[in-house]
């Protein structure tokens, strides 16, 4: 028996800093017209910008439009955020 793992898929398409199309989105985790937190298929995106509105959603297919002014984006894999984790609770 063959054992695959696969990590996921997760895309993203930025058209002129005021819309982002993306894929493998499985969770907004919070959003708010300055920022958002999203979690995808390969970790956490945490998305910053002015007038931000989600225009599409879909839940079945993980797929999600963002307009507005998009300043920054970011990502935390759960690789890192685990390693944290554990370095926290070995210093605090």
């Amino acid at each position: 028996m063959n054992e695959n793992k696969t990590q996921g898929r997760h895309n993203f398409i930025l058209e002129d800093r005021k819309k982002l199309f993306l894929t493998g989105i499985t969770e907004v985790g919070s959003f708010d017209d300055s920022g958002m937190h999203l979690f995808t298929e390969l970790g956490e995106l945490y998305i910053k910008g002015s007038a931000l509105r989600i225009s599409d959603m879909s839940v079945e297919s993980g797929e999600l439009n963002v307009e507005g002014e998009i300043s920054s984006m970011s990502y935390e894999s759960r690789k890192t955020k685990k390693r944290q984790g554990l370095l926290g609770r070995l210093s605090g």
